[in-house]
């Protein structure tokens, strides 16, 4: 695997001496989890770039590759060497995208072999592992190319290559606010293991009405979506059309395409607060996860992020709004029908995992989301007696026996628990 860069190995070190002071506990897990995908999930290729794949699946995920590094991004500035891995990531996931907007997880050279191979699409190409359309796809390579520069003001990263990719992701959106007419896009595996792991209705999915929003045809969980426009995938897209306009300003000078990602970012919003709104009689006005735009909502969250639970971590409005707290309530209810109690904890689960399981995603986004000290205490708590002795976090675990779990070997949620305990013993 990858030398591990010195300012990585040196921040594990500080992280797990401070965990140690703060959350004893979660002591044993600082390091590993902090350090988890630099050690095992990213490779130098032949050609001496670099690839990640998400742990147990040799493939990278646009979204996957982006958050597993993205504890990282903040140090950048500090080390070259972790510049260097961090720009050609960012630089794989632009050849991915202008390669094919639509897939959401690619190979690491042409021609290997996927889950692509039981799938029909529009399009084939042997670099794709998966071509399941995701909305977050997408907006994740503008998050980390937005952050990277932030933190490094690095200029090398503005090729024509990254503006291109721009120019993609603002296409794609665009055709997709009009799926129904204007998309190219459908999907359909043979032999699907379940209903969410294709398309309905010949593999364009369900009927939607024009909204502002922009459709997606898979959740973050890979799941296909019930209701085409997709809330928190929507809520991500306005951020990182933001960003992207930001790049195009400060990398191209590119005013027209800068001024192209704004007007999207704003049509889409309109469409979330016009059509993603729904007034609850429990909880007052809520945001739905999925609709139609014909008056459908599905009410509910994903543990997976973007997920409603994460809209302060995306950045599309604070913690404390009260449309999010509203919501925050529904979806930490049993009202959600993917929240689950149990004896040995209590959060969001999955339909993608099994009924009654909980993930350490969710958990950690919960901490991530939380103005209330006392229940970051106790997600903390939980975390720290459900990772079944193995120190890292899973994927999902039964709410009543932690021995029980799905993914030993989850770089993302090993990443983004690293990434909040980083903040929660800062903050102490």
């Amino acid at each position: 695997m990858t030398p591990i860069p010195n300012i990585l190995l040196q921040k594990a070190q500080e992280l797990e001496q401070r965990t140690r002071e703060v959350y004893p506990d979660l002591a044993p897990l600082a390091r590993q989890c902090f350090l988890n995908t630099m050690e095992t999930t990213v490779t130098q290729l032949s050609d001496g770039s670099y690839f990640v794949i998400t742990g147990d699946i040799p493939a990278m995920w646009l979204r996957d590759s982006a958050a597993q590094l993205k504890p990282y991004l903040k140090y950048a500035a500090e080390d070259e060497s972790l510049r260097e891995i961090l720009r050609s990531v960012l630089a794989k996931q632009v050849f991915y995208v202008n390669l094919d907007p639509y897939t959401n997880a690619f190979n690491s050279r042409e021609q290997e072999k996927g889950y692509s191979e039981n799938d029909r699409s529009d399009f084939s190409s042997g670099w794709i592992w998966e071509r399941k359309y995701e909305v977050d796809s997408l907006c994740a390579p503008l998050y980390f190319a937005h952050e990277y520069f932030s933190v490094t003001e690095d200029r090398s990263i503005f090729t024509p290559e990254l503006r291109e990719m721009i120019r993609t992701i603002l296409h794609t959106f665009r055709v997709e606010q009009r799926h129904m007419t204007d998309s190219p896009y459908w999907f359909i595996r043979e032999n699907a293991w379940a209903p969410s792991d294709t398309l309905p209705m010949n593999g364009k999915g369900r009927p939607v009405n024009f909204t502002g929003m922009t459709w997606s045809g898979f959740r973050p969980s890979d799941d296909s979506c019930k209701f085409g426009f997709l809330l928190p995938s929507n809520m991500m897209a306005v951020v990182a059309l933001r960003k992207a306009a930001e790049l195009c300003t400060a990398g191209y000078e590119d005013a027209a395409l800068s001024a192209g990602c704004l007007k999207l970012a704003a049509e889409i919003e309109d469409g979330i607060e016009a059509y993603g709104v729904v007034e609850h009689p429990k909880y007052g006005k809520i945001y739905a996860y999925e609709t139609d735009g014909f008056g459908n909502y599905n009410l509910m969250d994903d543990a997976n992020s973007p997920s409603l639970l994460s809209i302060p971590y995306l950045g599309y409005r604070s913690a404390a709004d009260p449309i999010y707290q509203n919501t925050r309530r529904f979806l930490l209810s049993e009202d959600n029908p993917y929240y689950v109690s149990g004896t040995a904890a209590r959060g969001i689960g999955s339909p993608h995992t099994p009924p009654g399981y909980i993930w350490h995603i969710g958990l950690t986004m919960q901490i991530l989301t939380s103005i209330d000290p006392a229940e970051k205490r106790e997600c903390l708590a939980m975390l720290a007696r459900t990772h079944a002795g193995t120190n890292f976090m899973h994927e999902g675990f039964d709410a009543n026996d932690p021995s029980k779990f799905t993914r030993p070997w989850f770089a993302w949620a090993n990443s983004l628990f690293a990434q909040m305990l980083e903040r929660e013993v800062t903050a102490e």
